[in-house]
């Protein structure tokens, strides 16, 4: 099996994961990934929506996996077998407001719990935290933590990235900005 990784948006593609796509014959992913690469993808190939994650692991040897930016980052990277990288969320994020990725640690709270505490724990270490999060992701409520820890700080939610519809919000730990579905959030010194 064969993870690719197809970028955070359109034409964030390498030329590696495109040609490995072009000559696949049989292709798994989520809608979006597969929008995201169906100009690549050859008129043989057998192309399936992922219904079950759990059942990738059961994929045969020759199929390619899409996962929405880089597999290793959040992604689909933990299953069996070589791994294609792809521009990650961060990596843009990180690009449109000229943040160092050394500075940055990231934490994902898509589709699981939010630990206010281990935020809390990394900035009060000086990192910046970048956040993935979804529609479960309660900023208001981890605000209102990070400012009873005496941690005031910068907070950006970036949407969209890469899309024409693309935001960038500022705010901070005390007016908190409401976040959409599926977000990428800094906290921090910025």
């Amino acid at each position: 099996m064969i993870i690719v990784g197809v970028g955070a948006g359109p034409q964030m593609l390498t030329a590696q994961a495109a040609q490995a796509i072009a000559q696949a014959g049989l292709i798994y992913g989520s809608k979006r990934a597969i929008e995201l690469v169906a100009e690549h993808i050859n008129s043989g190939c057998t192309v399936r929506i992922i219904e079950d994650y759990k059942k990738l692991r059961d994929l045969p040897d020759d199929a390619v996996v899409l996962s929405t930016g880089d597999p290793m980052l959040s992604g689909l990277g933990y299953l069996k077998g070589r791994v294609i990288p792809g521009i990650s969320s961060l990596q843009v994020a990180c690009a449109r407001l000229k943040i160092s990725q050394l500075k940055v640690i990231p934490i994902t709270v898509h589709g699981r719990n939010l630990d206010p505490e281990a935020i809390a724990f990394e900035l009060r270490r000086g990192r910046i935290v970048f956040l993935l999060t979804d529609e479960a992701t309660d900023m208001q409520s981890l605000c209102h933590y990070l400012e009873s820890q005496g941690l005031h700080k910068k907070v950006v939610v970036l949407t969209d990235l890469g899309y024409p519809e693309e935001r960038i919000d500022r705010a901070t730990t005390a007016c908190p900005p409401k976040a959409p579905g599926l977000s990428c959030i800094f906290i921090g010194e910025l």
